[in-house]
């Protein structure tokens, strides 16, 4: 059985290890392919499709789709560009996103992906949805207004943690993120050292009295875009 498959992203010929994801596969050629709901370590849910590729000219999640021999992938053309776009701006006006007095701003990948796509308003009407803040653990804060129903604190709870603290409920527009306790996240059993209060990729998680610590200009993503990282292991 051969050790590598032979896959073209974007016209350029890569190697990647058999079974692994087109985006893992990208991610070590030094290709990147936009994602939110993925994170590091954690298994995929293929819920956000802001990594969607065309795959021998179908759209796939590139996050859960793995190579094949021969493949043949499109990821930065005109028309994922416009549907990545388009993600990103709907992400934005069904939450409460107050980007200049948050205390994620400058480190959030949903802010950074939309400078990295030119985004300066969305097209789209803001819905300004009534969505509960809970406050109740001593050293976590949960922001409902922010979340954007990625899944990777409920991943991290139940993969990472072994605590399952998190979970989604209801459906459709009513779909919210939810706690294993009636009386909030403080009767949880969540920590604030847990892999879940890490990986919010917004400001929904967030550790309280760490907020505004690091200065304008030197937060993660103030003088590199994101994705930056992975284009540098090219070549």
């Amino acid at each position: 059985m051969s050790t590598t498959v032979t896959l073209k992203i974007d016209g350029v010929e890569i190697q990647a290890t058999p079974g692994s994801t087109i985006l893992e596969a990208a991610d070590r050629a030094g290709v990147y392919i936009p994602r939110l709901c993925k994170a590091e370590g954690l298994k995929p849910r293929g819920s956000c499709r802001v990594c969607t590729v065309l795959v021998n000219g179908r759209p796939q999640p590139a996050c859960v789709q793995p190579v094949a021999d021969g493949m043949v992938v499109e990821n930065d053309t005109p028309a994922l560009r416009e549907h990545r776009r388009r993600l990103i701006e709907m992400l934005f006006v069904e939450g409460n996103h107050f980007c200049p007095f948050c205390e994620k701003s400058g480190q959030c990948e949903l802010q950074a992906l939309a400078y990295r796509f030119g985004i300066t308003a969305p097209r789209y009407p803001y819905l300004f949805p009534v969505r509960d803040v809970d406050a109740t653990h001593p050293d976590v804060l949960l922001d409902r207004n922010r979340c954007v129903l990625c899944g990777r604190c409920v991943n991290a709870s139940r993969d990472a943690d072994g605590k399952s603290v998190f979970e989604f409920v209801g459906r459709g527009p009513g779909k919210r993120l939810a706690v294993n306790a009636r009386a909030g996240l403080g009767a949880t059993k969540l920590g604030a050292q847990d892999r879940a209060t890490e990986v919010c990729p917004v400001g929904c998680i967030v550790k309280k009295r760490i907020g505004y610590a690091v200065p304008i200009g030197q937060r993660k993503f103030d003088r590199r875009p994101i994705g930056a990282d992975i284009e540098a292991r090219r070549g």
